[in-house]
């Protein structure tokens, strides 16, 4: 046998790095343009967009953390569940399994040898992948995904703040929103890559409700700015 590698393995860290490189690029280029449009100084424009890489960052990690320990508690409370159960009325447990592989297809008695079967190399990792859909591939991990999440968001991040602070006040606008959908357009091509998927869709899907964000931002600042003049 050949092993096999396939996209679906990175799925947890994936999901994470990919919305944490989104969510800093739309969020701090739409704030640095929502600021920048309400007639701010420059100083102030990079100094919202620091703020908002630093606490975006934060918020990331601890959102992250806590949602996916979350999962893995809920995941936890699971397994000792079928652990009891496989204490208390083992046999119990051997009659689910076949009846779930029953539901595949398989024969009654063929289905009845396989669960008995795997049950004895290991019924708790039987019953966690069958039952509970449980496997190492898709397990919750709360530090992977806090550390992915903010890693990621600081770096989507740096674009619209280097944007803002190096470009001419007269092009800033334009600057951060077409490097801003250059960028974002990349992630979603390489996001597409990493998945084994078509690219077209990612890349659609990440520009358009981007460039919505930052058009919603420009406007609030602009109506903002005027009702504090």
């Amino acid at each position: 046998m050949h092993p096999e590698r396939h996209s679906i393995e990175s799925v947890g860290w994936l999901r994470a790095a990919v919305l944490g490189a989104n969510d800093g690029i739309v969020s701090t280029a739409s704030l640095v343009l929502g600021v920048a449009s309400a007639n701010t100084a420059p100083s102030g424009v990079l100094l919202a967009g620091v703020a908002g890489l630093v606490a975006g960052a934060m918020s990331m990690a601890t959102g992250e953390y806590v949602s996916v320990s979350s999962q893995s508690d809920t995941e936890d409370a699971a397994l000792a569940q079928e652990r009891r159960e496989l204490e208390t009325d083992y046999h119990g447990e051997v009659r689910e399994l076949t009846a779930l592989y029953i539901q595949r297809g398989l024969e009654p008695g063929l289905a009845h040898q396989v669960a008995e079967q795997l049950m004895v190399k290991d019924a708790l990792d039987a019953h966690a992948r069958e039952e509970l859909g449980l496997t190492g591939t898709n397990a919750a991990q709360p530090l992977q995904a806090t550390l992915f999440s903010a890693l990621s968001f600081s770096a989507g991040a740096v674009l619209p703040v280097l944007v803002a602070w190096l470009a001419p006040a007269k092009l800033v606008y334009l600057s951060i929103i077409l490097s801003t959908l250059f960028s974002l357009a990349a992630l979603g091509y390489i996001s597409s890559v990493v998945s084994k998927a078509s690219p077209v869709k990612p890349i659609i899907r990440i520009t358009f409700w981007s460039a919505m964000a930052m058009a919603a931002s420009i406007g609030i600042g602009h109506l903002a700015g005027q009702a504090l003049l």
